[in-house]
């Protein structure tokens, strides 16, 4: 044996571990879980929770939080609600003494659709900001029928840049092209 045999043999032995991991990235981005064949989810009331940013880069766990990104999440925040609201949604701001406890809405176990079902909301809405680095983030948005909890619109656009040009149009394109997408 040359010593090769091992190495091609784990080459091998992970390319289907590869293809089973990038399917499984590919539904995750792909909002896997919400009926997307339904069509766009019809303007009515919303809770909205806003936008939960995950820095998951070495520069977040030296630095901590940067003053520019918080102001880039509130910016983006602002551009989803009025895509939104020109949609014909009625936005309602959900209770902040029941959102304080909650970390993360989108990730709630069911928290975010019981706090729109309460203020008699149709939907709970709530996203993600994932920055990985400065050139790579992931930006999420969910959309959930209150009454029930199911996700009705999900998807993840990734974006190159962290400015406040790319989370503007990547949040545009996420609401166009994937959330509110015509069949």
């Amino acid at each position: 044996m040359d010593g090769c045999g091992g190495r091609g043999h784990g080459l091998r032995m992970g390319f289907p571990r590869l293809i089973l991991i990038a399917c499984a990235v590919a539904l995750a981005g792909s909002g896997a879980g919400a009926d997307q064949r339904l069509g766009p989810p019809p303007p009515d009331s919303a809770a909205w929770f806003g936008l939960h940013f995950i820095d998951t880069s070495i520069e977040g766990a030296i630095d901590g939080v940067r003053e520019d990104e918080t102001r880039r999440v509130e910016m983006a925040e602002q551009v989803i609600a009025e895509d939104l609201r020109s949609r014909g949604f009625t936005l309602l701001d959900p209770p902040a003494e029941q959102v304080a406890p909650i970390k993360n809405p989108t990730q709630s176990n069911g928290s975010d659709s019981r706090i729109a079902r309460e203020m008699g909301a149709h939907y709970a809405i709530s996203g993600e900001v994932q920055k990985v680095s400065n050139l790579i983030l992931s930006l999420n948005l969910y959309i959930r029928d209150a009454a029930s909890g199911d996700t009705v619109r999900a998807g993840v656009v990734d974006i190159r840049g962290n400015t406040d040009e790319s989370f503007r149009r990547g949040y545009l394109y996420l609401l166009k092209n994937i959330i509110f997408r015509e069949e």
